[in-house]
């Protein structure tokens, strides 16, 4: 396992970081890969003096107060939003279940979805009020969710699916009905409900790295158990496996992970979905690969999702959740008919 990992994850981390080089060079002002690696290089401490920078001060100004801030962003939001969905696909069992399925996505749009009607996307903590706020009702979605599922001291899969089913229709409702009671902010709530990352800046990643870090560490620590939980509840119970309290957990910090992105980002969808899928039917179901490399996955597919987003269509930005799935449904498609036609070769 430790030489297929390293295998793997060399070269996603290689791809990871032509995609950053790449990306960042993208633009109204297109850039060399060379000066972008040299602006960055000359930004880490002690690294940076061995440098000598011999590109223009704009270019160095637009990289690294402008597009690298956004790149970095896109890579914490998918990785983010990757793992989150390998570990409610774990704990679930589900191969259809993601971030969205318990309703967080919903929830954080609620409270994103209230403050812009209001006028008060600024109004406690300056930028921070509308992740703070988005973040804290993503939070409690998941505790409503919990509770409506909960019998006795068991959290049947088929109750907290449903359970979680209902709670997104019914927030989805509201977020709808607070977008036709206002003409004036409509168009504001709708597109931060298809998500992007159009003017997010340095702060917003400072929100959502600890979160990432966090929940990439907890996740992964648990991901044996997760292989066992794949056998079944009652097989992974008989061999010690704490089944509730290893759901109750991973949905916990995979709902903050879900929340944080979507409290910096608004609602990006299929990433958590597709990416997971992806990564199985390349490296196998071994949760101890499936999610450090969902977390570099999902960054590589983020980042040239919302390179598309800017720059197609130039000045006009398309929201990032289109992308997303115009990008990730056929190619997921493609994936799944070509293992289908795999399986059927391999059968007598």
């Amino acid at each position: 396992m430790s030489k297929k990992l390293a295998v793997y994850g060399s070269a996603g981390i290689v791809l990871l970081v032509l995609t950053v080089l790449i990306c960042t060079g993208i633009g109204s002002v297109a850039l060399p890969a060379l000066d972008i690696a040299g602006i960055l290089l000359h930004r880490i401490p002690w690294l940076g003096d061995w440098i000598v920078p011999d590109w223009n001060t704009a270019a160095e100004q637009i990289i690294w107060k402008v597009r690298f801030p956004r790149v970095l962003l896109a890579v914490l939001v998918g990785a983010s939003l990757a793992i989150a969905g390998t570990g409610f696909q774990g704990v679930l069992r589900n191969p259809l279940a993601d971030p969205f399925t318990l309703g967080v996505s919903s929830g954080a749009s609620v409270g994103a979805a209230f403050l812009i009607f209001f006028g008060l996307q600024y109004a406690l903590i300056g930028i921070w009020t509308l992740p703070l706020v988005a973040f804290l009702t993503g939070v409690i979605t998941l505790w409503f969710v919990l509770a409506l599922a909960r019998e006795g001291r068991k959290i049947p899969t088929h109750s907290l699916i449903l359970a979680g089913v209902v709670m997104q229709s019914f927030l989805g409702a509201v977020v709808s009905f607070l977008s036709t009671m206002s003409k004036q902010t409509i168009n504001e709530i709708i597109y931060w409900t298809m998500g992007s990352l159009a003017l997010r800046g340095w702060s917003y990643t400072a929100i959502l790295f600890p979160y990432f870090v966090l929940g990439l560490i907890f996740l992964w620590s648990r991901a044996r158990s997760l292989n066992v939980l794949a056998l079944g509840e009652r097989q992974a119970a008989h061999i010690g496996v704490r089944v509730d309290g290893l759901k109750l957990s991973v949905l916990a910090v995979g709902t903050l992970l879900t929340a944080g992105a979507v409290s910096v980002s608004g609602v990006i969808g299929f990433v958590g979905l597709v990416i997971p899928h992806i990564l199985r039917l390349i490296v196998g179901p071994d949760y101890r690969l499936l999610v450090p490399l969902s977390a570099i996955g999902g960054a590589i597919f983020m980042v040239w999702a919302d390179t598309i987003a800017r720059s197609l269509l130039a000045p006009t930005e398309i929201p990032l959740g289109v992308v997303t799935a115009f990008v990730g449904a056929p190619f997921f498609a493609y994936l799944l008919h070509r293992n289908k036609k795999l399986r059927k070769g391999m059968m007598p």
